[in-house]
């Protein structure tokens, strides 16, 4: 399982459309092949700040997959236009500590 992160500045004064727009593009997101589940959580500390972690069954499912998919165009008209400056997106694998 590999988890992407972003962390999202959204423009001040466009959280609530931002919401809402975020609740049609998760339909996009959720319909694409190795994608496992995901979640937007906001900053307690830092106000216009969301924290988007999506897990990925492999890399190339967010990478290829979905980046270079006709409805990644739509997740991209949806949500682009909110950020400022525009995200980081990593992705991390889980380390077996036990």
């Amino acid at each position: 399982m590999i988890l992407e992160t972003a962390v999202l500045h959204v423009i001040p004064g466009q959280d609530d459309e931002f919401i809402e727009n975020f609740k049609a593009a998760s339909k996009i997101i959720a319909s694409m092949r190795g994608y496992l589940g995901h979640e937007l959580q906001k900053c307690l500390e830092r106000e216009h700040q969301y924290l988007l972690l999506v897990r990925w069954e492999r890399l190339e499912d967010h990478t290829i997959g979905f980046r270079q998919s006709e409805p990644y165009r739509e997740w991209k008209r949806l949500l682009h236009r909110f950020y400022d400056p525009f995200p980081v997106v990593e992705h991390y694998e889980n380390i077996d500590i036990e």
